[in-house]
């Protein structure tokens, strides 16, 4: 399905086209996406929120300062739930007022708020939306890089004939769709890594980490939306493979090492998303370790650096490489990329409450030789599209 995994935001708006809006909702669903619905009060003397939450499977939301509301999922932690905003119907009023900045519901302020791309779809009568006015406003929102569908031509509920009614659920759930579909790294061949590794001790014992995989898998599927080839190398980690991924199972950091090595001639971006350990025992003891003294003592060795002899490898893949830290995160990251020679590096604080190993969430700041930027918390799936995108723009532009 090609909106699996997709949260979609559904803003519903007062205007006759709200009763669309019931089967839009079964065929974003239909089509595998996680569907939310948020209401103004115009919207609702058109159609009950009730009828949408049948169908949607969730809550709907209509107020802007609803305790019960939010105390589940508040409109700042909705904002940044959306992958994208899809306002259908959007009235001529409610354009209005998101071309002029209000903020004076729920609604138009998630939009403010949302990192997501936002889509209208208008319906209204075919002399308000011909009216200079409006026609200025939709021009505002499309510099402001708002994706206008529609609206169509036809007879309207009013009995006049023009331009101003919403596009079909149907056509709407397709242009949703392709909103995802970017083919930034069309034709790439993009290599990943993901998750811990596992430095065994003794046949039952070994030193590893927090590491969930997310990230890295959450990229993998990123890859793959945007067109790429990917082989992901992952760790000990219990996730689905993303469809079209080529899956490369480790334990070890020698492994993974080991695996890089095999593949990274035929790769045009590498990845390093693994928290790989940096050291493993000196020995590993055949059989199970008895507890026979207070104290233990362990030797480690130094393991490869797999990142580095990436950034070594001639011809080079676009490298980009991870700094998972819990202080001084941009310094430490600053010198992990001009040290190892990276193209670009993410960095995350993973002692941050809510955004550390294991998390769906994740913040993030991107550094790269002569510039950086700093992402807000939001979902790993959401971040790996932004991430992908930056990774393409900086790639092209050292191309260039």
């Amino acid at each position: 399905m090609a909106l699996t995994n997709r949260q979609i935001l559904l803003g519903v708006t007062g205007g006759i086209a709200a009763y669309k809006s019931a089967e839009l909702v079964r065929q974003l669903q239909k089509s595998g996406a996680d569907v939310r619905v948020v209401m103004t009060k115009a919207a609702q003397e058109f159609i009950t929120p009730l009828t949408l939450q049948a169908l949607s499977g969730n809550m709907v939301h209509t107020d802007l300062l609803d305790p019960a509301a939010e105390a589940a999922m508040g409109h700042i932690e909705l904002a940044r739930w959306a992958d994208l905003v899809l306002v259908a119907p959007a009235s001529a009023d409610f354009i209005a007022r998101l071309a002029h900045g209000h903020a004076d519901d729920l609604l138009t302020t998630l939009c403010l708020a949302t990192p997501a791309r936002i889509a209208l779809a208008p319906a209204m009568n075919q002399g308000m939306w011909r009216d200079a006015a409006t026609q200025d406003n939709v021009a505002q929102l499309r510099r402001r890089d708002m994706l206008i569908w529609g609206p169509a031509e036809g007879e309207q509920a009013c009995g006049d004939i023009g331009p101003g009614r919403m596009l079909e659920p149907d056509a709407l759930a397709e242009l949703t769709v392709k909103a995802f579909a970017t083919r930034l790294l069309e034709g790439k061949r993009v290599l990943i890594t993901a998750g811990p590794t596992r430095e065994a001790l003794d046949p039952v014992r070994y030193i590893s980490n927090h590491s969930s995989g997310k990230m890295g898998f959450a990229l993998a599927q990123a890859a793959v939306d945007a067109g790429a080839r990917v082989t992901l190398i992952a760790g000990p980690v219990a996730l689905a493979t993303p469809d079209h991924v080529t899956r490369v199972d480790v334990d070890s950091a020698r492994q993974m090492f080991d695996a890089v090595q095999e593949r990274v001639r035929d790769c045009d971006i590498f990845i390093a998303a693994a928290a790989v350990a940096d050291y493993r025992p000196e020995h590993v003891v055949d059989t199970k370790i008895k507890k026979q003294n207070d104290t233990m003592t362990l030797t480690l060795v130094r393991n490869p650096d797999i990142v580095a002899s990436v950034a070594q490898h001639r011809p080079k893949p676009f490298t980009v490489g991870f700094a998972a830290e819990t202080q001084q995160v941009k310094d430490y990251a600053r010198d992990k990329l001009e040290r190892k020679n990276l193209d670009m590096i993410i960095a995350n604080d993973v002692a941050a409450k809510g955004i550390g190993f294991n998390s769906d969430n994740n913040a993030v700041t991107v550094l790269w030789r002569d510039g950086e930027m700093d992402i807000g918390e939001r979902s790993k799936a959401q971040l790996a599209r932004e991430l992908i995108a930056i990774i393409e723009r900086n790639m092209h532009l050292q191309i260039a």
